[in-house]
């Protein structure tokens, strides 16, 4: 899959350290403004703890879990809309994301200075929000500009146009998000065509101190009140935390750290998932003796389309998909039992994979 999420954020609130311990790729890290420039690209590893059962169960030569993207995006600062700092790069750097991470600072700390002199999370959203807006309208009033000159020529479908691109316009000016606006199925159509930066589904993580990561602190309670309209998603994690757990070695040391802190799995575990959902991704696996693999679809791929993530030819000739529910692999102990169970589906083109589904397709070309 191509889909990426990307971590985005005022200068200095922990973007780069918490893109570090995702991906172990050490990206500059400073403090200071603009550490980051270039947009860095981290292929991540999706935790599931399915895929280690079904291995356990089929002892295979090799485990292969499925993977995402993830950008490290640089810092904003206001004005971007109009250029200043990074601005433009960074905004044509969200256009080609497919969802956002919004990082903010949630902790206090005299030694890591904060762009605007002091620590407000609710601000800093604010400050990104509205430059994301700003650019967001200066595309809908050149999509308008555009309909209005066609539909001079009295044609009713452009005359729709310019009265969903006057609705989309008066939403975004109100100060609201495109990704909240309530239009019908042609107007939606509009809407996704612009690729408007704030229609993006995003997911905000508030990087808070040690002491904060269980029940947050006055910043993040404060946070939570103000996106509580947004119906995202919110999840606390440490990245100071985060980048001494990636710098330990074995998985041995790991755990042993995160008992010490009293967690039950580092905080970048919890946020891969939320990314994953975000991008509405689902994962299936494939169990045989030379591998257990999960594989990452759309939620709704239907069978035929979920063979041709392993290769084109599964998909071109596709015949049928047998298919198994996780749960009764898992029951049951292996393919043959399930067979003999009677809990094996054999299904068609329409079949519409379900999250941790077992599959072996059956093709021919």
């Amino acid at each position: 899959m191509s889909l990426k999420c990307g971590i985005v954020g005022l200068p200095n609130v922990g973007k780069s350290t918490l893109f570090n311990a995702l991906t172990s790729a050490k990206a500059l890290a400073a403090n200071y403004p603009f550490a980051t420039k270039e947009p860095n690209i981290g292929i991540i590893t999706v935790p599931d703890a399915r895929l280690d059962k079904l291995a356990e169960l089929v002892s295979p030569q090799k485990v292969l879990p499925t993977t995402i993207e993830i950008v490290d995006i640089a810092g904003l600062i206001k004005g971007a809309s109009k250029g200043e700092g990074l601005g433009n790069q960074f905004l044509a750097n969200i256009r080609e994301v497919n969802s956002i991470v919004h990082v903010v600072r949630c902790f206090e700390d005299d030694n890591v200075v904060h762009v605007d002199g002091s620590v407000d999370p609710v601000r800093d959203k604010e400050i990104i929000d509205t430059e994301l807006l700003l650019k967001d309208l200066e595309t809908v009033e050149k999509r308008l500009e555009k309909f209005k000159k066609q539909a001079k020529s009295g044609n009713k479908d452009d005359v729709r146009m310019v009265e969903y691109c006057e609705q989309i316009k008066a939403h975004l000016e109100g100060g609201n998000t495109a990704r909240s606006i309530d239009l019908i199925e042609e107007g939606m159509d509009i809407l996704n065509e612009m690729m408007l930066l704030t229609n993006k589904p995003i997911l905000y993580v508030c990087n808070v101190d040690e002491a904060s990561v269980h029940e947050g602190n006055t910043h993040t309670k404060r946070f939570c009140e103000a996106v509580a309209d947004e119906n995202a998603e919110v999840i606390f994690i440490s990245a100071g935390i985060e980048a001494d757990i990636a710098e330990l070695e074995s998985k041995e040391e790991r755990m042993e750290f995160l008992e010490d802190m009293g967690l039950k799995e580092p905080g970048v575990n919890k946020l891969i998932m939320a990314c994953y959902k975000l991008l509405k991704l689902i994962t299936y696996f494939t169990a045989g003796e030379k591998e257990v693999r999960a594989w990452t679809i759309m939620e709704g791929t239907h069978a035929p389309q979920a063979a041709g993530v392993i290769h084109t030819d599964f998909e071109k000739g596709f015949i049928r998909a047998e298919v198994i529910a996780y749960q009764n692999f898992i029951q049951f102990g292996s393919e043959q039992a399930v067979k003999e169970a009677g809990k094996m589906g054999v299904e068609g083109k329409d079949y519409v994979v379900q999250d941790g589904d077992v599959m072996h397709f059956r093709f021919n070309v």
